[in-house]
């Protein structure tokens, strides 16, 4: 008589989950927004950013791409962090994310979205992580209304 026997591994509350973060953009704003994000969050592991400059082509920001997945450590996944949909950074990205079944990208990149991404990674799965940048990116873009009539006991918030 046989057993079958599976093991199945859960996740400890200290185990960390390892997806890295790649932050893809026209110019160098992929550079500047992941500094801010330090500025707030302290220096970041596993993060990178890719530059679209005048004059490359999708080939280049492939090639950019690999050669950083292959620096950082992707064990769970990678998220592509992009600046426009259909754009050349995405493109690439999807090149990419189509052939891997744990990479997912998200465009419309923003600070907010950065630092919601960043803070939730080390216990998130890449699908988790996605929803996380989305629904955060959303949240963020805020409007200040004006309110002429404003009660001067009223705190303002």
């Amino acid at each position: 008589m046989y057993i079958d026997i599976k093991i199945i591994y859960v996740a400890r509350k200290d185990d960390k989950v390892m997806i890295s973060v790649i932050i893809g953009t026209h110019g160098i704003f992929s550079e500047e927004i992941l500094k801010s994000a330090e500025m707030i969050f302290g220096t970041q592991e596993n993060v990178g950013a890719v530059t679209f400059k005048p004059g490359e082509g999708i080939e280049s920001l492939v090639e950019k791409y690999n050669t950083l997945i292959k620096e950082l450590d992707s064990t769970d996944g990678v998220l592509f962090m992009v600046d426009l949909f259909g754009g050349s950074p995405f493109n690439a990205a999807s090149i990419i994310a189509m052939q891997h079944e744990n990479m997912e990208i998200v465009a419309g990149v923003n600070l907010p979205m950065i630092l919601e991404v960043l803070g939730s990674r080390d216990f998130s799965s890449i699908t988790e992580l996605l929803r996380v940048a989305e629904n955060s990116g959303k949240e963020s873009i805020k409007v200040l209304t004006k309110n002429i009539n404003i009660d001067e006991d009223e705190e303002i918030i």
